[in-house]
Parts: C-alpha cells; sequence; structure tokens
C-alpha cells in the first residue's frame, strides 16, 4: 500500500491539495475547493491505506471505485512524457561487433557488411494501451509497444529489459535540445497510426487467444446441454405423436394437433435458447490508449551495407548500451516482430518472408514492400495486412 499512498499524496498535491503522511499509513489532507466537489470531501480528511487506521480515517485501496474517482483528477495529465536514460561515463562499444551484427541481422538470401559504428542518441517510442475483452466473463490487460523512431525498427522484444532499466533512473526532467537534435525529427500522427494498427491487432488476438478458446468450451458445452434438453422433449412429444397416428376419433385428432403444437413450441424454444447462448457469449473487445513515453536512450548505431545480387543499401541497426543488446532490423513489410528478413529483388527492401510469398491468383512471387496494393502480374489485390514499417 505504500505505493499507492505515495501515488494518491503525490497526485493531491499536484491537485493543490496540502498532504502530510503519517507513520500510520494514513495521509491527512487539507483538500481545495475543486478536489472537495470532485471527490466529495470535506474541507479536511484522513486516508488511510492499511489494514489499521483510525476512526474517522477514509479507507483507499484498490477495490470499489477508487481508480475511476483519482482517475477524475489524473485527467490527461501523464498521458504524454518524455525521459532521458543516461549512463554514467561514456557509451560502450561491444566487443565482438561482428558478433552482435550476425546476431541481430539474418538475412538468408542477401549478404551484409559492417561499414561502421558511432555512438548517438535514439528516440524509443513507448506506447501503452489496455483492452477489456467482455463475454460471459472479462478479461482486461495492458499491452505495451515499442518502437525506434530513429531506425523503424520494432523494439518489443527489448521492452522486458528497458522498462526495469527505465524503473531504477532517478527521476529526471525532459531531454536537453542536444539529445532531441541527435535523435531525429519525430513521427507524425499517421506514421504512428500506420505502424500501431496492424501491430496491435496481432497482438490482441494472441493475448486473447486462450480467453476465447475458454469461451467457446464453454459456449459448446451450454449448447450441447440445450440441446440434450430439448431432444429429450422432442423425441419424447414425436414418439406420442407416432402414438397417434393410427388411431381416429375427434379426441385422438386434438391429441395430434397438440403434440403437433408441442413439437414446434419445442424447436422454437429451442432456437431462442441458442440465439440467448449466442448473445450471451458474443465477444466484445475495446482498446484505449492510455499512454506514451518518448525515451532517450544512448546507442551505438550500427551502418550496415546490405548486398543482393547486384544491388545493395545502407541501412542502420541500433545496440542499446542500457541493456546492452541489439534491436531487430527494419521490417519494411509485415509487423518486424521476428529478426529474419528477406530481401527483395527490385530495391533491396527488407521485409518478412511472406512479405515476398506468392500471389495467391496467379502464383507469381513479389514484394509487398514494392507493391503493396495488388500483384504487379495480374492486379489481384492482396487480403493480408502488410503494411509496411518504411523509416520515417
Amino acid at each position: 500500500m505504500s505505493d499507492l499512498r505515495a501515488f494518491v499524496g503525490d497526485l493531491l498535491e499536484r491537485s493543490g491539495a496540502i498532504v502530510e503522511p503519517s507513520e500510520s499509513q494514513e495521509l491527512a489532507v487539507l483538500a481545495p475547493p475543486s478536489i472537495q466537489e470532485q471527490m466529495g470531501w470535506p474541507e479536511f480528511v484522513r486516508l488511510g491505506f492499511g489494514p489499521e487506521r483510525s476512526h474517522d480515517a477514509v479507507a483507499v485501496g484498490l477495490e470499489g471505485d477508487w481508480m475511476d474517482r483519482l482517475a477524475v483528477l489524473l485527467r490527461d495529465n501523464g498521458r504524454w512524457s518524455e525521459r532521458e536514460l543516461r549512463l554514467d561515463g561514456d557509451t560502450p562499444v561491444p566487443q565482438d561487433l561482428q558478433r552482435v551484427l550476425d546476431h541481430a541481422l539474418d538475412l538468408p538470401n542477401a549478404i551484409c557488411r559492417l561499414r561502421g559504428v558511432a555512438e548517438t542518441r535514439a528516440r524509443c517510442l513507448i506506447l501503452t494501451f489496455r483492452y477489456t475483452a467482455v463475454s460471459d466473463e472479462k478479461r482486461e490487460c495492458l499491452i505495451w509497444l515499442g518502437f525506434n523512431t530513429g531506425t523503424g525498427a520494432n523494439i518489443d522484444d527489448l521492452l522486458e529489459k528497458l522498462q526495469p532499466a527505465l524503473a531504477q533512473m532517478p527521476q529526471g526532467g525532459p531531454p536537453d535540445p542536444a539529445t532531441e537534435l541527435a535523435a531525429g525529427p519525430r513521427w507524425s500522427g499517421a506514421d504512428i497510426e500506420a505502424r500501431v494498427r496492424p501491430l496491435l491487432d496481432c497482438r490482441i488476438r494472441e493475448e486473447i487467444e486462450p480467453f476465447l478458446r475458454a469461451m467457446q468450451r464453454r459456449l459448446a458445452r451450454d449448447c450441447d446441454r440445450v440441446h440434450a434438453y430439448h431432444d429429450g422433449l422432442y423425441r419424447a412429444a414425436a414418439k406420442r405423436l407416432a402414438a397417434l397416428s393410427g388411431a381416429a376419433g375427434e379426441r385422438e385428432e386434438a391429441d395430434r394437433r397438440r403434440e403437433t403444437m408441442r413439437l414446434e413450441a419445442i424447436e422454437r424454444e429451442h432456437r431462442a435458447k441458442l440465439d440467448d447462448l449466442r448473445r450471451n457469449y458474443a465477444l466484445r473487445v475495446t482498446v484505449d490508449w492510455v499512454q506514451a513515453l518518448e525515451l532517450y536512450v544512448p546507442v551505438q548505431r550500427f551502418e550496415v551495407l546490405v548486398r543482393r545480387r547486384k544491388g545493395e543499401r545502407l541501412i542502420q541497426l541500433d545496440w542499446h548500451a542500457a541493456i546492452k543488446a541489439a534491436e531487430a532490423p527494419l521490417c519494411e513489410a509485415g509487423l518486424g516482430r521476428e529478426r529474419v528478413r528477406l530481401v527483395c529483388d527490385d530495391k533491396l527492401h527488407l521485409t518478412e518472408f511472406a512479405a515476398q510469398g506468392a500471389c495467391s491468383s496467379c502464383g507469381k512471387p513479389f514484394c509487398r514492400a514494392c507493391f503493396p496494393a495488388a500483384c504487379p502480374r495480374c492486379g489481384s489485390v492482396q487480403l493480408t495486412n502488410f503494411k509496411g514499417s518504411e523509416r520515417a
């Protein structure tokens, strides 16, 4: 509860309140009129964060509506921030440069040569999203996406190492102008959306796959139960109707009509129950942007010459000094989550394997970075999303 108390105390002070902590896991708060109105507090209030508190203290915890009430005070503060990760001394250089390059860059159909290494600063854009999946049950989770805006690389695999390093950093201010200049220009909103949308969709589908499978099992179980129950009723009614098929008389005719109507009613009820189950188990997923962080980090930038047949091009690849790891290479068609890249013949684009696959209509392989809309031979529109990640 100490972290929650520190967060609430800092938030209240930033909102204009006078906060005095005590040794008993409480906060004494002198609230201004704005906070009194938003939170429904008197001018002086005690907030308790532990199991033991004063008799007049208001219990604050993660349960209930406290997060929603604190979000009213927080508003949009902190949704976009920037920090610089600073190291003591000079930025280190990896001992075996070629080994680092061989591990980071896997080109099955091309060769690469290291041309040079230079110390610089990179801007890492780290985006946080919250998704909520609601069916008969509910699942909420956070997803982090990371990009190096200097090289265009996806750095999702480095975030697990970068986030602990960031948490251990002392609180600092924004980066100095020299750092921002070295990091290069920011991505535009259109560039961010083009990169984020397909990757976020893929990540959420992977995250909710176990939840979806469990929901489908429950749906199948309940459908089987409904079917078994109504099938028993239908068989019993059909048996009674069959027994009346050879009988004559008004009473028997009335019984046959009654059993026929019973069969129709069972069918209607069966369909209605299945429709109710479909509505109850219908999956609704909502995604909200939570926060964006521009993190400036020291890197050693590799300049790499890529050769394919008679063509060649230069690409850049960053080695992050704070975590001593190289990022995945640029991916110009595909999500870029793996390190293996194919190089196309025409413009030497670096893509995923699937982005240079065969056309679904004519069977001709082609590069989706060169021809993102349709096959160059037959003009067939490709339904698979290979939105590029070309460097901004």
